[in-house]
């Protein structure tokens, strides 16, 4: 049974910096995708980031060059480092694992991923 928690969420100046934290529990996925999503109010749920177990990394255009996704195999823990933080990256964000690695024209979709976090907040003032 895959778990998922995120942490990190905050409340930020624009330009500041976060990181974001998700702790996998679970995950016996040998080939694995995971990624985080971004969400305002009931807009649909943005993919902005992606890692698989091939080490293939995939970004928005909206976070290309400011967002990093990495994942510490060690620890469990996949991160999303944010950098030169917008009014737009305000949203709620959510980390997601499916099994199997991803088509890239489908790794950034939240249809794909079957296992999700509770969120966590982030506002950019």
């Amino acid at each position: 049974h895959v778990q998922l928690v995120e942490s990190g969420g905050d409340s930020v100046q624009a330009g500041g910096s976060l990181r974001l934290s998700c702790k996998v529990s679970g995950n016996s996925y040998r080939d694995y995708s995971m990624a985080w999503f971004r969400q305002v109010d009931v807009k649909e749920r943005e993919g902005i980031a992606a890692i698989e177990s091939s080490r293939s990394v995939s970004y928005a255009r909206s976070v290309q060059g400011r967002f990093t996704i990495s994942l510490d195999n060690a620890e469990n823990i996949l991160y999303l480092q944010m950098n030169n933080l917008t009014l737009a990256d305000t949203a709620m964000y959510y980390c997601a694992v499916k099994e199997g690695v991803s088509k890239p024209w489908t790794v950034l979709k939240s249809v794909q991923y079957n296992h999700w976090g509770q969120g966590t907040q982030v506002t950019v003032s």
